[in-house]
């Protein structure tokens, strides 16, 4: 490459040696030496030149090889980093990414709304199904929960066998009575969700598919990273913890039960039935629970799953999975179904005067 780059000063190199071959085209021999002191700088300067252009080549190859390597680092890094975020909640991995969150045994106290969750009768439940069965109903159930957990800003703290360990406050809070909120929210779509799902199961041939409890608690904590120097856990711990997995314990099947602490912030929008009061260990208080039975929040009203059946009758349809032409074919054939309906007398023959396909 640096050969080509000279191709026309070597050639006026060559020229002008020539000439100083030729002592009768100068004027006398100051001049010949004068002419052959230039063309010795020029030439010094070149050799100079294309040493530097070899030396950038060279670097530049080298150059272009490690971005190359760096490249193929970087994409392996980041692989590693997704399958290293898959173990975490996705708030802490991108507070220790950015370098808010120090990777250190250190807690504080906050006040959290705690969410504690299992399926009810999960024991009686696991003894009738195959190893496989089970675990497909399982990550089934883990991955449309977190779905709707990340989905409302849950700090998902981790998973107990069926039960889930979830709150709000940390490492981000947008006050507590927000938090809280959001918590609720997050349980009745969940509980509304697990009907949608209750049903697919029973479609797909589990005749006892899981029913969930929730029970909600607001209150401080301790929070942070609890462990040793090798191996950490971030994680919440306390009483206030504790009651939220007893509230969970006495809710009723598809029920979602929290403390008073918790509904004298969401009373606003969610209608409650009080229960009688109970006493946890290590608390001193008296427990006042609360059901959620009604939530003024047309957004959680609707349902993503419908499944009706009767004799002659059977209909399941997924609706967030029914999209763009898929949903237009099947209002297409809904609307063909109804008019034979309307138009077929109970005998199974059209109607007189009416054409039916």
């Amino acid at each position: 490459m640096t050969s080509k780059i000279f191709k026309k000063e070597s050639a006026i190199v060559e020229d002008s040696r020539a000439l100083l071959a030729r002592p009768e085209l100068f004027a006398d021999a100051e001049a010949r030496e004068g002419f052959s002191r230039l063309l010795e700088a020029y030439e010094k300067q070149m050799r100079s030149t294309q040493k530097l252009l070899r030396l950038s080549d060279r670097n530049e190859a080298q150059l272009n090889e490690l971005a190359r390597d760096l490249e193929g680092k970087n994409s392996r890094l980041e692989e590693l980093s997704d399958k290293l975020s898959r173990y975490l909640a996705p708030q802490i991995y991108k507070a220790i990414f950015e370098g808010a969150q120090d990777v250190s045994l250190a807690t504080r106290r906050k006040k959290l709304t705690v969410f504690f969750s299992d399926l009810k009768g999960f024991t009686e439940t696991s003894e009738t199904l195959q190893p496989e069965a089970l675990t497909y109903l399982l990550n089934d159930y883990f991955s449309e929960m977190s779905t709707i957990a990340i989905d409302h800003g849950a700090t998902i703290d981790k998973f107990i066998g069926d039960a889930m360990l979830m709150f709000f406050g940390d490492p981000h809070s947008d006050g507590d009575r927000a938090d809280a909120a959001k918590c609720v929210r997050m349980a009745v779509r969940m509980q509304q969700r697990m009907k949608d799902l209750r049903a697919r199961w029973r479609n797909e041939g589990f005749e006892r598919p899981f029913s969930m409890r929730i029970g909600i608690n607001t209150g401080y904590c301790n929070v942070g990273n609890f462990g040793s120097t090798k191996r950490m856990d971030y994680t919440i711990i306390g009483a206030e913890v504790n009651l939220a997995a007893r509230l969970e314990s006495q809710a009723d099947p598809d029920g979602i039960l929290m403390s008073y602490e918790t509904y004298a912030l969401v009373r606003d929008f969610v209608e409650t039935e009080e229960r009688s009061a109970m006493r946890v260990k290590g608390i001193a208080r008296e427990i006042r629970p609360f059901a959620v039975t009604n939530i003024y929040d047309p957004d959680l009203s609707r349902r993503s799953f419908i499944r009706k059946e009767r004799y002659g009758l059977k209909l399941l349809a997924d609706l967030e999975r029914l999209q763009g032409e898929d949903r237009r074919q099947a209002i297409a054939e809904l609307e063909e179904v109804i008019h034979d309906l309307k138009t077929l007398p109970e005998s199974g023959r059209p109607v007189a005067g009416d054409e039916t396909s």
